[in-house]
């Protein structure tokens, strides 16, 4: 295993991490209170990010702050990178820094530049056929919330412990395959069928800052990353307390 690098502190501020494709900062709001000082990165505005944001592509902001030398500012990064295969800013990115060409998604590009800033890394993807190590899995019943939202994190230059998962307490409410079923979790995707309101988004998942559907749709509750973030800090903490 390849430790983490020690805490980066300027005096009168907490460790710093970067959260780049941040979206509306579900996973910000989590290590914030966690912890951490919160930089958000997304390729549009962001006018609900509760903490410093960032207008830019987050690769190329990356690249930029490891080539200035200014990733030093921070002590870990957590990234979301969304499937953009069709993007012509990624496509026209992925060419001009030598990352390759077709990509699924932009999982492959973000753990390159991850590996390059020395830092501890979190690259976090929901089900599916994104290529990361499913290093945590967590789901919302895990943390008594209204929705499963379930999601895998590649842990990067450090890990934590798998929390066992509990057997979900029933059915997500609305209809599958045209039958409707009630039950104790809210769908918090799409519109209509029974699926959630924001408002009940916005409870089920601990979320108050965003009424806009779609931030909520692609939102990590602020939980998931309250835990993980514990975790890091506790994490590179033991390595600068050993350097």
């Amino acid at each position: 295993m390849t430790h983490p690098t020690p805490i980066r502190r300027e005096h009168g501020h907490r460790p710093r991490l970067l959260d780049l494709f941040c979206c509306a900062g579900g996973a910000a709001t989590g290590y914030q209170r966690a912890g951490f000082d919160v930089v958000g990165v997304d390729i549009v505005d962001r006018p609900n990010y509760p903490f410093t944001f960032v207008r830019a592509e987050a690769l190329e902001y990356l690249a930029a702050l490891i080539t200035s030398g200014e990733i030093r500012r921070f002590t870990a990064v957590h990234t979301s990178p969304p499937c953009q295969a069709g993007c012509a800013l990624t496509v026209g990115t992925n060419a001009s820094q030598g990352w390759g060409g077709d990509h699924d998604d932009l999982v492959a590009p973000t753990r390159v530049l991850l590996e390059r800033t020395g830092l501890p890394y979190v690259i976090e993807q929901p089900n599916g056929r994104a290529k990361i190590r499913k290093d945590l899995s967590l789901c919302g019943e895990m943390f008594g919330l209204g929705v499963l939202r379930h999601r895998n994190f590649e842990l990067g230059r450090w890990t934590m412990p798998q929390p066992a998962h509990p057997k979900h307490r029933g059915y997500v409410r609305g209809y599958r395959h045209g039958v409707y079923r009630d039950g104790p979790y809210v769908a918090a995707y799409g519109a209509g069928g029974g699926k959630a309101t924001v408002p009940e988004m916005q409870e089920a998942m601990g979320i108050t800052w965003t009424d806009v559907r779609e931030e909520l749709t692609e939102a990590i509750p602020p939980a998931f990353s309250e835990h993980i973030g514990r975790a890091l800090l506790t994490a590179v903490r033991r390595v600068g307390e050993a350097a």
